[in-house]
């Protein structure tokens, strides 16, 4: 039952974090820090698995929440005598997969040595503190320069260019979502649409780093029936909670700027340091 409940715990970090420009991540060895849902306490390989997985639980909201354009991508796929080429669904698909080659390019083959030097407490809050930083930078530059306000019409190179900044998410404590909006802000892109894009870009990411930490690890052969039982929790859970987020993170993108968050990123990233040099988390 502990594990079942620590489970819950992280699940509802995740479901908070994933689509907000703090970390999700960093969030989660954070709070697993705090709670011993650790390699500490448990296997390492078991945990840094459930970190991945989880996430795409949180995935799954936006496939709920954003179904009537998957749906209208999947139903107009192929362009036609009604739907020109650039309005097709394979079009779109094609450019968030585009987007999604640099990490990919880069994260399967280092995918291990991130996992042994950067899933600890120390990276992950100097790289909320770097990105904080560098969120202000960018969006005091680039945020109100945008080109383009919809996601249908971003191009092969706006794409590479957004997929280029993802990779910074490799490194836990950056933010995926911080990563990819400032590089749409760069590429031209409206704030609503950066995020609206990042959250589209998610879905190949997520099910690619899934599917390779649940093969990598055999689930099935080298996790008890608890832990499997606590992955399905994490994982509902992380739905849940980030079905009621997402909704609120893009009305909050439309009035307020992302420097809020870039404080909050701060004040945790030296709380937390203050806090591992007094080893209460390690």
């Amino acid at each position: 039952m502990l594990l079942i409940l620590k489970s819950i715990i992280i699940g509802i970090v995740e479901g908070i974090t994933e689509f907000l420009p703090v970390s999700s991540t960093g969030h989660m060895i954070i709070a697993g820090s705090f709670i011993g849902f650790n390699g500490k306490v448990y296997n390492k390989a078991y945990v840094d698995m459930f970190q991945v997985v989880i996430q795409l639980g949180a995935i799954l909201a936006i496939v709920v929440l954003y179904r009537e354009k998957i749906l209208a991508t999947l139903k107009n796929f192929l362009p036609s005598d009604r739907v020109a080429v650039r309005d097709c669904g394979l079009k779109f698909w094609i450019i968030v997969c585009i987007a999604a080659l640099p990490a990919a390019a880069i994260g399967i083959p280092l995918n291990d040595k991130i996992e042994e030097t950067l899933f600890y407490p120390l990276p992950v809050s100097i790289a909320l503190i770097v990105g904080a930083v560098w969120m202000i930078y960018a969006e005091n530059k680039y945020r109100n320069n945008s080109r383009s306000t919809s996601i249908d019409r971003i191009n092969a190179k706006q794409a590479l260019i957004i997929g280029a900044f993802q990779c910074f998410a490799l490194w836990p404590g950056m933010s995926r979502s911080a990563s990819t909006i400032i590089g749409a802000w760069i590429a031209g892109l409206s704030t609503v649409a950066a995020a609206e894009f990042s959250f589209f870009l998610a879905i190949p990411v997520m099910i690619g780093a899934s599917g390779l930490s649940l093969w990598k690890h055999n689930i099935l052969a080298n996790c008890s029936s608890n832990e499997i039982i606590a992955l399905i929790v994490g994982f509902v859970v992380s739905f849940i909670v980030a079905l009621v987020v997402v909704d609120g993170f893009i009305k909050f993108l439309k009035k307020k700027p992302m420097k809020v968050f870039a404080i909050y990123r701060i004040a945790i990233g030296i709380l937390l340091i203050a806090l591992i040099g007094m080893n209460v988390i390690s």
